[in-house]
């Protein structure tokens, strides 16, 4: 039976695997390390994490900045929370499935740290298309409606990232999404459920039904297109198309949104 608690415990491993922020010890007593369980909580520790960028963008457009000044300061804090992670798994992602010959020299380029010209680019697009499009919503948005975008973003992005993770295989036994586990099927619909919740509830009060259910779509053929061709190239996942996932849920949510609202 879960309890209070051990969704807390979960949050709190959630927040710690996909971010830099650190987190007490005692939410990791007895634990195994394995997140088939905790990742059921990805959607509320992403807004967790989101949450100082979030606030900054509201401020900001209080303080009426530029757009564009607000979407590359909220990019920066929201990378400087987050360490980058899932940037970087984009871009190895890129370099890997874009430069691969075959599956075993996509996963070795995977695995390397140098930066390729596929994962350059990628990351060019990503934060160019992310920062046009918090732009576009700090420009038709009041404070509080911004940042509420926000938190629905990343609620759908760590969502998404539970689904792309759930539907494939392990592409290497010993990468790092092999050795904390692969998430349980009860997990997973929390994840999606809880995503799209909150994601609702957050963007509902400021937007429209149609700007909710484009940035839903927009998430979901992003994680489907992407999985086919991971399959496709390395034969399933790893801890860097998880955070690939992540990246192009939330540019394509963002999209949906700046379209939209």
């Amino acid at each position: 039976m879960t309890t209070i608690q051990d969704y807390i415990d979960d949050t709190a491993r959630s927040v710690a695997f996909l971010s830099r922020v650190p987190v007490p010890q005692r939410h990791f007593i007895g634990h195994d390390g394995r997140l088939s369980r905790a990742v059921r909580a990805f959607p509320l520790a992403g807004v967790l994490i989101v949450l100082p960028a979030a606030a900054l963008a509201a401020v900001l457009s209080a303080l009426s900045a530029p757009p564009l000044l607000i979407a590359f300061a909220t990019l920066a804090l929201q990378v400087l929370v987050t360490g980058a992670l899932h940037e970087d798994g984009l871009s190895d992602s890129a370099d890997g499935i874009g430069g691969g010959r075959d599956r075993e020299s996509a996963l070795v380029i995977m695995k390397d740290s140098r930066v390729g010209s596929y994962g350059a680019v990628a990351l060019i697009l990503s934060f160019g298309l992310r920062a046009a499009a918090v732009a576009a919503l700090a420009a038709a948005l009041t404070p509080s409606g911004l940042g509420m975008a926000l938190l629905a973003v990343a609620a759908a992005s760590r969502a998404a990232m539970v689904w792309h993770w759930s539907l494939l295989p392990p592409a290497r036994r010993d990468g790092v999404a092999a050795s904390v586990g692969e998430p349980e099927s009860r997990a997973t619909a929390a994840a999606l459920a809880s995503g799209i919740l909150i994601a609702a509830l957050l963007i509902l009060p400021h937007g429209t039904v149609l700007a909710f259910l484009l940035a839903s779509a927009g998430a979901a053929l992003a994680v489907l297109s992407f999985n086919r061709i991971a399959m496709r190239k390395i034969s399933g996942h790893t801890g860097d198309t998880i955070g690939a996932a992540q990246q192009l849920a939330e540019m394509s949510v963002l999209f949906a949104l700046a379209l939209t609202l």
